[in-house]
Parts: structure tokens; sequence; C-alpha cells
């Protein structure tokens, strides 16, 4: 079943998100959300949902970013964001650990806010504490793309949006950013 994902303005992408315990977890409505969650995202298509972009207030997201899904990128491309791809997993209760001060910018888009996409200043590396769909205790580092996935995915639990934290002059429709700026250094 395919959701309704939620677009800016609404208020439930500006409120902070519930943690969820182990048992709330492995019911079958977390389930069931997270299996929605998952077709979803695929349909779209994304690389992450967060709960409060289909209106539930739960520190859930779902993150997949699929080989398809970087067949227009260059090799060049690739290597520069750090992306490669990175299976199907759930994070709840999230808590996030910058590990570096170093910061990658590149364009980031969101199924929030469809159409538009601007620069935006991310941690290289991160270290993220959180249960996964059984509602275990899991460990992830990530680098490069995943890291920023994540670090945009645990925003939105926050309330917080990627235009909160974009460079505002870089601020984009899809279809200009194609003509003018895919390609070209960011710094331009």
């Amino acid at each position: 079943m395919r959701l309704k994902i939620v677009t800016v303005g609404e208020p439930v992408l500006r409120q902070p998100s519930r943690e969820l315990s182990k048992d709330q977890v492995l019911s079958p409505v977390i389930q069931n959300l997270i299996e929605y969650m998952r077709e979803t995202m695929r349909d779209a298509p994304g690389v992450g949902l967060a709960a409060p972009q289909v209106g539930e207030s739960f520190r859930l997201a779902v993150i997949e970013d699929k080989a398809d899904y970087q067949k227009t990128f260059t090799e060049a491309e690739l290597a520069e964001r750090g992306r490669t791809e990175v299976p199907f997993h759930v994070i709840v209760n999230p808590v996030i650990q910058l590990l570096t001060d170093a910061t990658e910018v590149f364009f980031e888009g969101c199924l929030s806010l469809p159409g538009y996409t601007a620069v935006v200043h991310r941690a290289a590396a991160v270290r993220v504490q959180c249960l996964d769909h059984l509602g275990e205790a899991k460990t992830i580092e990530a680098s490069g793309w995943y890291a920023r996935i994540l670090q945009h995915e645990i925003d939105h639990l926050d309330g917080t949006l990627y235009i909160d934290r974009m460079k505002t002059r870089s601020l984009s429709s899809l279809e200009n950013y194609t003509r003018h700026w895919k390609g070209r250094p960011i710094d331009s």
C-alpha cells in the first residue's frame, strides 16, 4: 500500500517525533507501517523516508539507495559524492554523532518538497545509534552520501527540513537545476 507523502507546511513535519519502544516496533501496526513506507519510498522514488513524511510522528525512517538510482551519474560523480549502494534498512529512535568537522556540500532534495533542490552542507561522516526493524540495537557508521541520507532523515525526526540548512541563494526548481547547474562545480 502506497502512503500519501505530506508536503512542507504540514505541521507534523515541524514537530519532534516520539520514540518507540521495542514492543511498539514489533507491533503489527509499526511492522505494517515499515512495509508501507518501503513501498512508498520505492514508488516515489527516494533514498529515504521518515515517518513524519507520511503523517506519523514516530522516530522511524526507512533508507535504501539502490544501484538503479545511481545509473544517471558518472563514475567521477559517484566518487565525488562517496555514493555507493545502501541496502534497505530501518532506523528507529536514532541518535546521531558527527564524526568529523569536515563537511561536504551538494545539492539535496526531499520528497516533502517536490520539484526543488538546494545546496546543503552536511558532515562527511557520522555514527548513528538506533534500533532496527526488530527492535535490536544497532550502530551505523557512514560517510559520503550515506551519511547525508542519515542526517537528512534524522533531521525529519527532529522537525527540521533541508531548507532550514540550505544555502538560500542556491534554491532551484529541479528543471532549472538540470538546465543550469547539474554537472557544474558547487562553488559556481
